[in-house]
């Protein structure tokens, strides 16, 4: 009897009958999603109840803190009177109903404080991510292309420039030379005091705007996306020149690259056909990994900005003391990171074979 003539093939004929390999690795990837989201939960809650500070006094207030029954109300009202594993059986219980809690700084469900901030930081990332996918990528693809030239120093320059720059402190130049001094882009907000937000759809006002017809209210969102984006984009840009240069400097000596060139093919062919395929995969694990710190680290970009987002929440809930909406943020964060790292373990799946049969 024939032996199988490689791994993916073994792996295939282990399999049960009529399971696609493909439906396989989704459904391994699901299972270890469910188990991080609910390490996500258990890390949220201790680490919270953790903190030093006494959340009571911060929600009531010295005065009220110092009374003796209104504090024994209130821890009864938010279940802190009863032993942390049973706190933690009812804060997993809430959330399985969709409940985060209530905010004790703005006395709101934190789940309606979330999907008003969480918009905000969703339009400011993608913008973010995008700038960064388009020209990191691309000054990767040409420093490789173009290495040991002026053109590859003069972009890995570059991109050491954006790596080393703190976020904060590019906001504030930016801020001023281009608000302050140079009076180009607006300086603060997501619209202009006298703009109207356009109708809630998905909370994106550059999306919205646009379902409504409104170029007007389009034009001034994207204005004022144009300075907190940029900022942001620039350290990924950095980051991804710098993996994509080294991605494509890998593949570009591999034989089958070699021998696209040696039959005669196109230089854009095979630049895209072949060397950017095959340096997909860690480029595509960059880009998830960069556009999970823009959703979770726009705090100082957001605070300097005035740009109402998941940051600025967060901020505010942290100086607050405000424990359901820091565990309702954390959560976030969390949740957003699995699902990126879920999208992205099903594109290695769906761009390289030998990783779902692996």
């Amino acid at each position: 009897m024939r032996a199988p003539s490689s791994t993916a093939e073994r792996t295939e004929r282990s399999a049960p009958a009529g399971l696609h390999p493909l439906a396989r690795y989704l459904g391994l990837r699901l299972g270890i999603t469910v188990l991080l989201l609910f390490g996500v939960t258990l890390v949220t809650f201790t680490l919270t109840n953790l903190v030093p500070a006494d959340p009571v006094q911060a929600a009531l207030g010295e005065q009220a803190a110092g009374d003796p029954a209104i504090v024994a109300k209130f821890r009864q009202e938010q279940g802190l009177d009863k032993p942390l594993p049973v706190q933690y059986l009812t804060y997993l219980g809430h959330l399985l109903q969709g409940n985060l809690g209530t905010s004790t700084q703005t006395r709101n469900p934190v789940t309606d404080d979330l999907a008003r901030a969480f918009p905000a930081t969703i339009e400011l990332a993608v913008s973010a991510i995008v700038i960064s996918i388009i020209l990191g990528i691309g000054l990767g693809i040409v420093a490789a292309l173009k290495r040991r030239t002026f053109w590859d120093q003069l972009i890995r320059v570059v991109s050491l420039i954006g790596v080393s720059m703190p976020a904060f402190w590019l906001a504030l130049i930016v801020y001023f030379v281009f608000f302050y001094q140079l009076h180009l882009f607006p300086g603060s907000g997501r619209l202009s005091p006298t703009a109207v937000p356009p109708p809630h759809v998905t909370g994106l006002y550059t999306v919205d705007s646009l379902l409504a017809g409104d170029l007007v209210t389009f034009g001034d969102a994207v204005s004022h996306l144009v300075l907190p984006a940029s900022v942001l984009a620039l350290y990924t840009i950095g980051l991804l020149t710098r993996f994509a240069r080294s991605a494509v400097l890998e593949v570009l000596d591999l034989d089958y690259v070699r021998a696209a060139r040696a039959k005669g093919l196109p230089g854009r062919t095979v630049v895209f056909g072949y060397v950017l395929r095959g340096a997909l995969v860690p480029i595509i694990t960059v880009v998830g990994l960069a556009f999970g710190s823009l959703l979770s680290g726009t705090v100082l970009v957001e605070k300097i900005y005035s740009w109402h987002g998941l940051g600025e929440y967060a901020y505010s809930a942290a100086t607050k003391l405000d424990l359901p909406a820091i565990m309702g943020v954390g959560l976030v964060v969390g949740c957003v990171y699995i699902g990126l790292n879920l999208v992205v373990d099903v594109a290695y799946g769906v761009i390289d074979p030998r990783v779902r049969t692996a």
